[in-house]
C-alpha cells in the first residue's frame, strides 16, 4: 500500500491553513467579549465565530485528506 502523495500535499496544506485560524478565532472573540459597547461588537463577534467555523472545517478537511492518502485504496 502506497501512499498517494497529492492528496497528502493538500491534506498538509489544508491543515496549514486552519493553523492561524486556530489561534485567531478566539482571540477576535475575546477582544468582541471585551468591548461589548462598541458599535462593531456584533460584526467582529461574527467575523470570530466565522474564523473558528471555518478552522474546524479545515482541520477536519486536512485530516480526511490525509487518511485517504495513507489508507484508501485505489
Amino acid at each position: 500500500m502506497k501512499t498517494d502523495r497529492k492528496i497528502l500535499q493538500k491534506g498538509i496544506l489544508y491543515m496549514s491553513i486552519a493553523m492561524p485560524l486556530l489561534f485567531l478565532g478566539p482571540v477576535v472573540i475575546h477582544s468582541a467579549f471585551k468591548n461589548p459597547n462598541h458599535p462593531y461588537y456584533f460584526a467582529v463577534l461574527g467575523f470570530g465565530i466565522i474564523t473558528c467555523l471555518s478552522a474546524m472545517m479545515m482541520v477536519f478537511l486536512g485530516l480526511r485528506k490525509i487518511t485517504n492518502s495513507l489508507f484508501k485504496k485505489k
